[in-house]
């Protein structure tokens, strides 16, 4: 099962490979990537993490 995608995986990286190699392009897609992500910030999810699943809260050092 390893590598019954494989093939896709090939031509799915060849189109990344192209894109890379107009700068203009990708830097415009990366860029639409990072406004679409939304929120995200590892310190929130360890505090939400903290809070809600673990039940545990910050102490002071």
């Amino acid at each position: 099962q390893v590598l019954a995608d494989y093939r896709s995986y090939v031509d799915c990286q060849d189109k990344v490979d192209a894109l890379y190699r107009t700068p203009e392009e990708w830097t415009a897609k990366a860029m639409l990537n990072i406004t679409h992500m939304g929120y995200f910030s590892s310190d929130r999810t360890v505090r939400e993490y903290a809070q809600k699943i673990w039940y545990i809260h910050k102490t002071q050092l």
